[in-house]
C-alpha cells in the first residue's frame, strides 16, 4: 500500500508575490530615538548650558529663520552635496571602469590610487583653501575627492570581474564600441555604480558639513560652527536635528533609487 500526501494543484496564472518591507519600517526604526527624545524632554533642565531639552531647540533655530539665514544656508549645503556627489559619480565610474579594464593599468596606478585614497578629507582643506580660496569651488574639490573612491573601487572590481564572453558576444554581433558601452557595459556596471553611490552619499554629506564648519563658508556647517562659538547650545542641537533629517532623507532617496533600478533590471532579464 502506497501512502502519500495529497497536494492541492496550484491555480494557473497566480504567482507568489515577493515580500517587501512595509512602509512603516523606517518609522519603526526611529522609535527608540523618539522615546529617548521624550525622556530627555521630561527630565531635561531648560537652563542647562550643555543639554537643553528638545522643546527648546525650535526656539533656538527661530532667529536663523527670522533673519533669513537658515534657508539660504540649507540651499548652499544641498547644492554642494548634490554637485559633489554627481561629479564623484561620473569621475569614479569612468576612472574605475578604465582601470578595471586593463590589468597593466591597474597594476601601474594601484599604488597612487591607494595613496590618494588614504588621505583624510580634513587634510585637503588647507591645500584647497590655499589654491581656490574660501569659495564653493573649494568645498566641491574637498567633497569630490573622498566621495569618488567608493564608486571608483566598486566599478573597478565590477569591470575586472565582468565575463569576457559578454563582450566577445557583443563584438560577434557586430555592435560598435558606442553600442557595446550603452547596451552591454553600462547595464552590467550599473549595480556597482549604485552600490558606490549608496556608500558615497552619506560620506559626501558629512564632508560637506565638515568643510563648512572648518572654513565657515556659507552652509549649515558654518551656522553650526557659529552657534557653537557663541555657546548657543539649543541652536546647535536644532541645527544638528536638521542635518540629521537631511541625512535620513538622502539615505532614503538613494536606497529607493537603488531598489527601483534593481527591480527594473530583474524585470527586463
Amino acid at each position: 500500500m502506497v501512502t502519500g500526501t495529497l497536494r492541492t494543484p496550484r491555480k494557473p496564472g497566480r504567482t507568489a508575490k515577493p515580500t517587501s518591507p512595509g512602509i512603516g519600517t523606517p518609522a519603526r526604526g526611529l522609535l527608540p530615538l523618539v522615546l529617548l527624545l521624550v525622556l530627555w524632554e521630561l527630565t531635561g533642565d531648560p537652563q542647562s548650558p550643555y543639554f537643553p531639552p528638545p522643546g527648546s531647540w525650535l526656539a533656538g533655530v527661530e532667529p536663523l529663520v527670522d533673519n533669513g539665514k537658515l534657508l539660504p544656508s540649507l540651499g548652499e549645503t544641498a547644492i554642494t552635496f548634490v554637485l559633489g556627489l554627481a561629479i564623484a559619480t561620473v569621475l569614479g565610474a569612468l576612472v574605475g571602469t578604465l582601470v578595471g579594464a586593463s590589468r597593466p593599468v591597474d597594476r601601474a596606478l594601484s599604488p597612487s590610487l591607494e595613496f590618494l585614497r588614504a588621505l583624510p578629507a580634513a587634510a585637503l582643506v588647507p591645500v584647497a583653501a590655499l589654491v581656490l580660496g574660501y569659495t564653493t569651488e573649494m568645498k566641491l574639490v574637498v567633497v569630490v575627492l573622498p566621495a569618488t573612491w567608493p564608486i571608483l573601487l566598486t566599478c573597478r572590481t565590477a569591470r575586472r570581474s565582468l565575463p569576457p564572453v559578454l563582450l566577445d558576444m557583443s563584438r560577434s554581433l557586430g555592435l560598435s564600441r558606442r553600442e557595446r558601452t550603452i547596451k552591454v557595459l553600462a547595464p552590467a556596471l550599473l549595480p556597482a555604480v549604485l552600490l558606490g553611490i549608496r556608500v558615497a552619499a552619506p560620506l559626501a554629506l558629512i564632508i560637506t558639513l565638515l568643510v563648512e564648519i572648518v572654513t565657515r563658508v556659507d552652509g549649515l556647517g558654518a551656522l553650526l560652527g557659529a552657534a557653537q562659538s557663541n555657546f548657543l547650545s539649543a541652536q546647535v542641537y536644532g541645527l544638528l536635528t536638521i542635518t540629521g533629517v537631511l541625512g535620513f532623507v538622502v539615505n532614503w532617496v538613494v536606497t529607493r533609487a537603488e531598489n527601483a533600478v534593481s527591480v527594473r533590471m530583474r524585470g527586463t532579464t
